[in-house]
């Protein structure tokens, strides 16, 4: 599941002040094991990768040769047996148990069960699905130890690209998005879905799930609409601006409110990425770190290419400084990857040869910019 901060850094203290975010620690795995004054790896963020199908064998070992240890994904239903849902404690155990014992940390869960299009569309069954989530919530926390679940608001119709081969740097395949090619699509079942429908089911939404986060100390982090067009097949978009994050933030005012800063959506929706992750502050829970190269001159963008990190629009060392300006030291990862030669787009976006050239790229920034100086505090 798309996505860099600004002059606004007064407005977002008091954004912060308002919320109590000062609250909220986030944990590292490195920081939690070194002893007091001692120098912290990636400047003190916790660098991890994404696994959105299974426990990947080969993936796991790059990462463990690379010192990734943090792991992004689902849960595993089918390690605790026949009919267990994934929000049951059974599920969360078995999955926690196999991360462990792969030698990684299960740090994120990134498009979480017992969410979707019941709850978005606010159709017949949706309490049900939100006390699943709250389950979900409460069981993750207490038998995985993770804290922060990355959720999106695209019911229907997800993450969506036009091309997912298109031709990038030197024959490596990317994936790309034109709406002219989408623009003449049916709707779909469910027919024209307005923006203030899903504005008033995102609420009912929060009001239900955020006071039971932050009895647990569950961060949920919203991402971006991917694309952050207007619509698509009949189906709007909400999260596709600053100003529509910034609501989402104030209908429910909590610390564990808060958002994923996909940078490549945020760079598309015309906005500079360092001062919006200063805007944002420690309302950013997480981080997908990549790059994009808009190719319609529209804000939001209506024609783009993913890119390799060092070649598209946004300031990448600028955005990394911005995050250790910040304080950020939660989970952030590398995100939309090239396919690059003798590797596999049966995930596009996700090859593991583009990942490895990506993680060494953010760890010379990460390094560029510490400079081996956070220190514990």
């Amino acid at each position: 599941m798309p996505s860099k901060r600004r002059d606004f850094i007064k407005q977002s203290a008091t954004l912060a002040a308002g919320f109590s975010i000062h609250s909220v620690s986030t944990k590292n795995s490195t920081s939690s094991t070194s002893p007091s004054g001692a120098m912290v790896k990636d400047a003190g963020m916790e660098m991890s990768e994404a696994f959105f199908w299974g426990l990947d064998e080969r993936r796991i070992t790059y990462c463990k040769q690379m010192e990734v240890y943090g792991a992004v994904g689902g849960i595993q239903t089918a390690l605790a047996g026949k009919d267990v849902k994934p929000w049951e404690a059974a599920a969360i155990k078995a999955t926690k148990e196999a991360w462990d014992k792969a030698g990684m940390r299960f740090n994120v869960v990134e498009g979480p069960p017992a969410l979707g299009t019941v709850t978005k569309l606010g159709l017949p069954g949706r309490d049900e699905e939100i006390s699943n989530f709250i389950t979900f919530m409460k069981n993750l926390k207490q038998f995985a130890g993770v804290d922060v679940i990355c959720y999106n608001w695209m019911p229907v119709i997800g993450w969506y690209r036009t091309k997912k081969d298109d031709i990038g740097r030197a024959g490596a395949l990317v994936t790309s998005f034109d709406e002219s090619l989408i623009k003449d699509l049916p709707n779909t079942e469910y027919g024209k879905v307005s923006k203030e429908s899903l504005w008033k089911n995102l609420e009912y939404f929060l009001k239900a799930v955020v006071p039971e986060a932050e009895k647990i100390g569950m961060k949920l982090a919203m991402h971006p609409d991917d694309p952050q067009v207007d619509s698509i097949r009949g189906i709007s978009r909400i999260m596709t601006s600053v100003e529509n994050f910034k609501r989402l933030i104030h209908t429910v005012k909590s610390p564990y409110n808060g958002i994923t800063m996909c940078q490549g959506n945020f760079s598309l929706m015309g906005v500079d990425i360092p001062s919006t992750v200063k805007t944002f502050g420690k309302l950013i829970h997480f981080v997908h770190f990549r790059n994009v190269q808009d190719l319609s001159g529209n804000k939001p963008s209506t024609k783009f290419t993913e890119t390799f990190h060092d070649e598209g629009q946004i300031d990448m060392y600028a955005a990394m400084k911005a995050y250790y300006d910040i304080g950020f030291t939660g989970p952030i990862r590398p995100d939309h990857v090239p396919t690059m030669a003798g590797d596999s787009n049966e995930h596009a976006g996700y090859s593991n040869i583009g990942s490895l050239y990506a993680f060494g790229y953010m760890r010379g920034l990460m390094q560029a910019i510490g400079n081996g100086k956070r220190k514990l505090k």
